[in-house]
C-alpha cells in the first residue's frame, strides 16, 4: 500500500490579517501531508482560536492548540518588548521540545520569533532535528519586510515574500507571486 508521507507541522497565527492570510495559504495545500498540524496561538487571540476551529472543523484530523505568551503586544515599546519575548521564549522552549516539528508555517506575528529561536537552539543541541522554517511575508509588505522578517533575514529561515521588488532589496527573500 502507497501511503503519503506525512510532515508534523507547526503552524504560528497571529492576530487579524495574519491568520486570515495563513487559512488562506493552508486552503491551496494537501492537509493530508502536512499532519499532525499543532496551532500556537498567543494567549490574547481568541479571534484565530475561532478561526482555526472553522477552518479544521472539517478535517478528521487531530488538531493540536497551544496558547503561547505574546512577543509583543500592540503599541508597546521596543524595549519593553525585549523582556516579553524572552519570557515567551522560555515558555515555548518545552513546546517546541515536545512536539519536535519537521516544519515550521510563520507569515508574521511577533509570536514567531521565540518559536523560531527555540527551535535553531533545540537542534543546534541535538535535542530536536533542525526544522525547515518557512515564513511568507504579508501581500500587504510592498516596500519593506516586517519586523519579524528582519528579524528573520539573519537566521535560517526561508523568507518567501508576495512582491519582487523585495528580492532586490533583501536579498535572502526568494520571489514566489501572489500567494494570499
Amino acid at each position: 500500500m502507497n501511503q503519503k508521507k506525512t510532515i508534523s507541522t507547526l503552524i504560528v497565527l497571529g492576530s487579524g490579517g495574519h491568520t486570515t492570510e495563513m487559512f488562506r495559504l493552508l486552503s491551496g495545500t494537501d492537509l493530508n501531508v502536512y499532519k499532525p498540524r499543532y496551532y500556537t496561538i498567543a494567549s490574547t487571540d481568541t479571534m484565530s482560536a475561532k478561526k482555526m476551529k472553522e477552518f479544521e472543523q472539517n478535517t478528521l484530523d487531530d488538531m493540536n492548540v497551544s496558547f503561547i505568551n505574546r512577543s509583543r503586544h500592540v503599541g508597546q515599546s521596543y524595549f519593553s518588548s525585549i523582556f516579553t519575548t524572552l519570557w515567551a521564549f522560555f515558555t515555548v522552549i518545552p513546546l517546541v521540545y515536545r512536539i519536535r516539528p519537521k516544519l515550521i508555517l510563520i507569515n508574521g506575528p511577533g509570536t514567531c520569533i521565540p518559536i523560531v529561536i527555540a527551535s535553531l537552539l533545540l537542534s543546534l543541541f541535538f535535542l530536536i532535528d533542525r526544522p525547515k522554517i518557512v515564513f511568507v511575508e504579508s501581500i500587504c509588505r510592498v516596500q519593506s519586510l516586517s519586523l519579524s522578517g528582519k528579524i528573520l533575514q539573519y537566521l535560517p529561515v526561508h523568507i518567501l515574500v508576495q512582491w519582487p521588488q523585495l528580492t532586490e532589496i533583501y536579498p535572502k527573500t526568494q520571489y514566489i507571486g501572489r500567494l494570499v
